[in-house]
């Protein structure tokens, strides 16, 4: 994902200053000067952007050793990882310190998008910044702002656990229709009719290749978990939420690296 948004920055004429833990990956994708750390990319930017895997990820990248944050003085620093409300707020706090700003902007959408500049962007912090951001964001996709610092990170969430319920529903939905005799073709084209989101999923439900990798389902697990998470503490009830995080954390144990429509292994396995 961020190899795509630094593609598509560079195609809308955006200098860039690239840094990867691995290297490679950013000399590779050959749209900007690459860094040895998180500082030195940061450290001469106007808005600099974070994809990061997770939350710890995130907290390394900007509050551990060289981090983006010890580079921090008049830039907006911008992550759009989906790594939950309190890592970005902490990661705020450090950034503010130095007179710096910090927003939040999770994105709705997978590589495709972000290369057609469909993306959503999730924006989360103050006015001032998110409009100094803007029009690097609106390179990438259409800007939704949703509120404070946090409030992007959690409505990500629960759009993730949308995401992950729908894709869960239709893998066992799927597998039961066509237990009952239906054609596979049949059984997918009804439920894409209710949901056309599947269709970029379709070699998963009906020939069951899980590769190439738009949204790997270890990934939905560590989005399902903090949702749980988030609800938990804000009281709400979610016993199907709580499910969905059963069925994944079942499916992860050996397709964690698929594509999020392996969750259809638990199925097939049931099925065979």
């Amino acid at each position: 994902m961020g190899g795509a948004m630094a593609r598509r920055l560079n195609g809308a004429g955006h200098e860039l200053a690239l840094w990867n833990r691995t290297r490679e990956r950013a000399e590779d994708l050959g749209v900007g000067k690459v860094a040895a750390t998180p500082a030195e990319a940061s450290r001469d930017a106007e808005i600099v952007i974070s994809m990061l895997t997770d939350a710890k990820a995130v907290r390394a990248t900007y509050l551990g050793k060289d981090g983006a944050a010890s580079a921090a003085q008049h830039q907006v620093f911008v992550d759009m990882s989906t790594a939950g409300p309190e890592a970005a707020k902490g990661i705020a706090r450090e950034i503010e310190r130095a007179g710096a700003q910090f927003i939040e902007a999770p994105v709705m959408g997978s590589v495709p998008a972000v290369e057609s500049g469909s993306v959503i962007v999730l924006a989360g912090g103050s006015d001032v910044a998110i409009d100094r951001a803007r029009p690097v964001l609106e390179a990438l996709g259409e800007v939704h702002v949703v509120g404070p610092l946090g409030s992007a990170a959690a409505l990500k969430l629960v759009a993730n656990s949308m995401l992950a319920g729908v894709t869960a529903l239709a893998a066992e939905l799927q597998a039961a229709g066509t237990a009952a005799g239906l054609k596979p073709e049949d059984v997918f084209w009804a439920l894409s009719r209710f949901s056309p989101g599947l269709n970029a999923r379709k070699a998963g439900f009906i020939e069951h290749r899980y590769e190439p990798v738009m949204f790997a389902l270890r990934d939905a697990l560590k989005d399902v978990r903090m949702a749980v998470e988030l609800y938990r503490g804000s009281g709400a009830d979610t016993p199907l939420t709580r499910a969905i995080d059963e069925l994944y954390e079942r499916a992860a144990k050996s397709a964690g690296n698929l594509d999020i429509s392996a969750i259809s292994t638990l199925y097939e396995l049931q099925t065979a």
